[in-house]
């Protein structure tokens, strides 16, 4: 088995054997206590799977536990970001403006590459949804926790009123999946093309370079048009592709384990809130960790690493 693998099972299983120790003594457990203490008892089961096994059925359960730890896809040095804006209306797409260009600016503090995919504006210049693609090292990794319900708390600058506006843009962050990690049979395709329009000199809006990609059998869509080419578009929107399915994998394998997981993003309901960011107050609260950062400003310019390492801790 792999050697961190082993390390974190290994890990896992002395706290479940702490944790049966601690039934006889008492039976008044926190919930989330006991929730972790049901996962660790299906890790427990798989380690004495493990030493009862033939070899293909060892690796079916390394692969599980990678996927439990997270451990094939922190790894990956390249990531999908996706931004949609929620409840709110036009200020949610402007919001959604703000945490794209947040995440650009850390992108830039990172000396990670950073590429918009696709795009779509209000005519205020708020994003309805723009997807971009991050390259550097553990990029994923880094921010995978950002998946979510981000909401945000403050007078828009169109408020006459001065009265307070709440409103929501959902994040995620998908790891990026190579070709043959992920089978996508072209039976399966319905490829159409268009004019791009926008910036991109005259052949962009000459010629029909964009690309609108429908994958029949789940029916996600995806669009590309910032690339110069049909062949080049294509190409990366087949990334994104790759990019949700395999998100949608690990999700379906994760839940094998632990039946309570979320998805990621949800209805972008203000109720399914992961973080908020309250100008008011200048307080960025985040609500798994339930903790608080101040000086929003300096947050929203791309200065993530104290809440990115909180998460690591």
């Amino acid at each position: 088995m792999n050697p961190d693998i082993q390390k974190k099972l290994d890990e896992a299983i002395r706290e479940y054997d702490a944790l049966e120790m601690g039934i006889a003594e008492s039976f008044k457990w926190p919930r989330e206590k006991i929730a972790r203490f049901g996962e660790l008892s299906k890790l427990k089961v798989m380690a004495d799977e493990y030493e009862k096994v033939d070899d293909n059925r060892k690796k079916d359960i390394e692969e599980k536990l990678k996927t439990i730890f997270g451990l094939n896809a922190g790894e990956r040095n390249k990531a999908i970001l996706e931004i949609r804006a929620g409840a709110g209306g036009d200020e949610a797409a402007l919001f959604a403006m703000n945490l794209f260009k947040m995440y650009q600016a850390y992108s830039a503090k990172k000396n990670w590459a950073f590429v918009i995919l696709d795009e779509s504006k209000n005519d205020l210049g708020g994003y309805k949804e723009v997807t971009a693609e991050l390259r550097g090292k553990n990029v994923y990794d880094a921010l995978k926790y950002e998946s979510g319900v981000h909401r945000i708390q403050r007078v828009p600058a169109t408020e006459k009123s001065g009265r307070i506006h709440t409103s929501t843009a959902s994040v995620a962050i998908l790891p990026f999946a190579e070709a043959k990690e992920v089978e996508i049979k072209e039976a399966d395709l319905e490829v159409s093309f268009s004019k791009a329009g926008g910036p991109g000199g005259q052949n962009v809006n000459k010629v029909e370079t964009a690309v609108r990609v429908l994958h029949k059998p789940t029916g996600i869509i995806i669009s590309s048009r910032t690339e110069r080419s049909q062949m080049a578009n294509r190409e990366r929107a087949m990334e994104i592709l790759r990019a949700k399915l395999l998100d949608e994998k690990i999700r379906k394998e994760e839940e094998a384990v632990s039946k309570e997981r979320k998805d990621q993003i949800g209805t972008a309901d203000r109720s399914e809130k992961i973080r908020t960011y309250n100008f008011l107050q200048d307080r960025v609260t985040d609500h798994r960790l339930n903790k608080n950062w101040h000086n929003i400003q300096e947050i929203m310019s791309g200065n993530l690493d104290q809440i990115i390492e909180a998460f690591k801790k």
